[in-house]
């Protein structure tokens, strides 16, 4: 039903923490697969992948990722990022019933210092991204980030929280 796709680089703790809190969702049968794409790490980010069961590419092309993923929804989330309570049945409820993409909401319980919210603009991915397969499919060129795919998106928001990648970064 859903494909999880990260974008890393020398993110083997971030990856990690994020792919531990996916384990739900695969027991529950909403995360079909999990798809690595990497940028020439140099740590134990393919060990990771490889022991979570990932799919892990080191040279692709993103047409072919998309197209070879088994959801027909896709989440992109940055390595460290962390869904919180209640993301499962949210999104499988939420997929269920629309067909536009979606973001998570920012956890109450780590939010940036007051000065470093304003006038900041949002990372495109800082919140995760949720789109159908097809959307994304006809969004994409040979050599598009995953952030790009935000771009221009009217996004739904979820009530669901997500922990951001930058806290776990930041506890390194």
């Amino acid at each position: 039903m859903l494909t999880v796709v990260l974008e890393c680089q020398d993110q083997e703790p971030e990856l990690a923490q994020t792919l531990s809190v996916l384990v739900a969702g695969a027991v529950e049968g909403l995360v079909s697969d999990v798809v690595v794409l990497d940028h020439g790490s140099r740590d134990g980010t393919s060990k990771v992948a490889d022991a979570a069961g990932c799919r892990f590419h080191s040279q692709w092309d993103i047409k072919d990722v998309l197209r070879s993923a088994r959801g027909e929804w896709l989440l992109f989330v940055e390595p460290g990022a962390r869904p919180q309570a209640g993301w499962i049945d949210e999104i499988a409820e939420y997929v269920a019933l629309n067909k536009v993409p979606a973001r998570f909401t920012a956890s109450r319980g780590y939010r940036r210092p007051f000065f470093q919210r304003v006038g900041r603009s949002l990372p495109p991915l800082e919140l995760g991204l949720l789109l159908p397969k097809k959307h994304a499919i006809a969004a994409a060129r040979s050599g598009m980030r995953l952030s790009e795919f935000a771009k221009g998106q009217k996004l739904r928001k979820l009530s669901s929280e997500l922990i951001p990648s930058w806290v776990a970064r930041s506890a390194r």
